[in-house]
């Protein structure tokens, strides 16, 4: 029976939605993943130095970072999926040129591009997730989500890995750019739009207000701080690790497969870590265990000398992490005014990418003046500072579910 005119379709379920969002969100990053640990090294066969390389990844991440927050804002006023397509249509044109490149500055230029189009995916995703998530459910939902990142991080790099050892760098970012082309098309057929508080408009008056607010809150801004800490020791295991690695015996393909353990761990305890996130109320407390777990775990790196001791250090980054950020991207949401969470999302990404990019930036000269366990150290010490610093804000805060 046809549906009269004046009906509408029922709409998407609550499961349906997050539903999609994480296939979604698994594809783009299994798509970009598939580049991650390989760029480093083909940089290095087109001439590039340790502190080229370093540039090279900085590049995309100042421009993730700078872009983060103004595209998030952007998404509470013209919608979320109009943003994640034309993210993903730059990641593809990007793919398409490095296929094509000669030399460490072309790829210094690709991945500013690709930065573009990262920040115009990562925090809308986020913000999306927000969107249709009750506050109660907030830590599973984003378990749910990040596990769908992460199992895409930990099979991107193990194919990427193996496909550039079996056929070559080029025809990698090849098959990298028809994959993101698919992304593209279920992304516009298939992920529905949800305008939440977009309906509802707030005055430019009150949105100044709101701004002026955020600048203020301080849980939000030590969620910001300790993501800017954790991201920078993350950036020097995704920059630096393939060369510390590759400088300690490791081939292409091993350096993937550590890279993949680290994500599956990562990946595997992000849901039942969202569930106890639920459950125990201050996820503060999560998130500090986590990052200290992250700091001790990142120092491991940096001594490790064997396929084995690498292994066992990539398990524990993968663990810590998920037991930090799991928490913390639902701790930015509580700390953040329903009217500006794309702004608040795109705050946290910024400090995602920009945490990750002067790690890239700076360690590299770093490395050749300590050496990498030394630099790898100086990390992890930088964690734990941004981790004190991050409870002394946020101890206060009393999420709105436990008020009363």
């Amino acid at each position: 029976m046809k549906p009269l005119p004046d009906e509408k379709p029922a709409a998407p379920s609550y499961g349906t939605l997050l539903g999609i969002c994480c296939g979604i969100a698994f594809a783009s990053y299994f798509g970009s993943y598939l580049r991650i640990p390989v760029v480093p090294l083909f940089a290095v066969s087109l001439g590039a130095s340790t502190v080229e390389v370093g540039l090279i990844n900085s590049a995309f991440l100042l421009m993730a970072g700078v872009l983060s927050f103004p595209l998030g804002v952007l998404s509470d006023r013209v919608g979320r999926k109009p943003l994640i397509a034309w993210g993903l249509a730059i990641s593809l044109i990007t793919s398409l040129l490095l296929a094509f490149s000669t030399s460490p500055r072309q790829l210094i230029g690709i991945y500013l591009l690709f930065g573009m189009g990262l920040a115009a995916v990562g925090p809308t995703l986020m913000t999306y997730v927000a969107d249709i998530s009750p506050p109660a459910y907030a830590g599973r939902a984003y378990g749910w989500y990040t596990t769908a990142i992460y199992s895409g991080m930990s099979l991107g790099p193990a194919a990427g890995g193996l496909v550039a050892q079996g056929w070559g760098f080029r025809p990698l970012f090849l098959l990298a750019a028809g994959f993101i082309f698919l992304l593209i098309w279920v992304t516009v057929f298939f992920l529905p739009e949800v305008r939440g508080v977009r309906e509802k408009e707030p005055k430019k008056v009150k949105r100044k207000i709101i701004g002026k607010e955020l600048w203020q809150n301080r849980p939000l801004l030590g969620c910001w701080l300790v993501t800017l800490g954790g991201c920078f020791g993350q950036g020097m295991f995704l920059t630096f690790f393939p060369l510390h690695a590759h400088q300690q015996g490791l081939k292409m393909g091993q350096i993937g497969m550590v890279f993949a353990v680290q994500a599956i761990f990562n990946a595997l305890s992000r849901f039942p870590i969202g569930r106890l996130s639920d459950m125990v109320g201050h996820r503060r407390n999560l998130v500090v265990l986590g990052f200290m777990g992250f700091g001790a775990s990142l120092a491991g790196v940096g001594v490790s000398e064997s396929m084995v001791h690498f292994t066992l250090t990539s398990i524990a980054l993968g663990v810590t992490m998920g037991l930090a950020f799991t928490p913390l991207g639902a701790l930015v949401a509580e700390t953040a005014p329903q009217e500006s969470k794309g702004l608040a999302m795109g705050g946290y990404n910024t400090c995602i990418y920009l945490g990750m990019m002067l790690s890239s930036a700076f360690m590299g000269g770093v490395i050749g003046m300590l050496g990498f366990a030394h630099t790898f150290l100086l990390a992890a010490l930088l964690t734990f500072l941004a981790t004190g610093l991050f409870y002394l804000m946020i101890k206060d805060f009393l999420p709105a579910h436990l008020e009363g």
